[in-house]
């Protein structure tokens, strides 16, 4: 009878961990999702910043134009992200203007996160989206 006892003093404890799931609910992962989607306070210096550094030659950009933060479905994402289409024409390291270009900026936690210019997500997120002239762009310097 002791032995029995003593088994199952070890087997109990066992048997309730492999019962306990450590694993997030879908509402943790949605929850946990949301947290992140915050508006940006200021997307337009996220995004002078980021251009800054993703040009090779980031002076006289043509035609820039931005559109306003707003929640999008980017293809392959679970849930809406907070997004802006970016346009714009900037020179190659030839020196020649390469020809317009349109990407996805992609915020999590309030600032800028990704950056698409994929042309399918492109096309499906920035169809119809309004953009405004981005002169602040166009006046970038290295």
């Amino acid at each position: 009878m002791k032995r029995i006892l003593a088994i199952l003093a070890l087997v109990l404890p066992l048997g309730a961990c492999g019962t306990t799931n450590i694993e997030p609910t879908q509402g943790d992962l949605k929850a946990a999702w949301e947290r992140s989607n915050v508006a940006p306070l200021d997307y337009k210096a996220d995004i002078l910043a980021f251009m800054r550094t993703y040009l090779n030659d980031p002076t006289n950009v043509r035609n820039a134009a931005v559109s306003a933060p707003a929640r999008k479905l980017i293809p392959g994402d679970p849930a809406e992200r907070i997004v802006s289409c970016l346009r714009y024409d900037a020179k190659k390291s030839s020196g020649g203007y390469a020809g317009a270009k349109t990407g996805i900026v992609i915020y999590g936690s309030g600032k800028l996160d990704r950056f698409i210019e994929t042309p399918k997500p492109v096309r499906e997120v920035c169809e119809g989206v309004a953009l405004q002239p981005f002169p602040e762009l166009q006046r970038l310097s290295r």
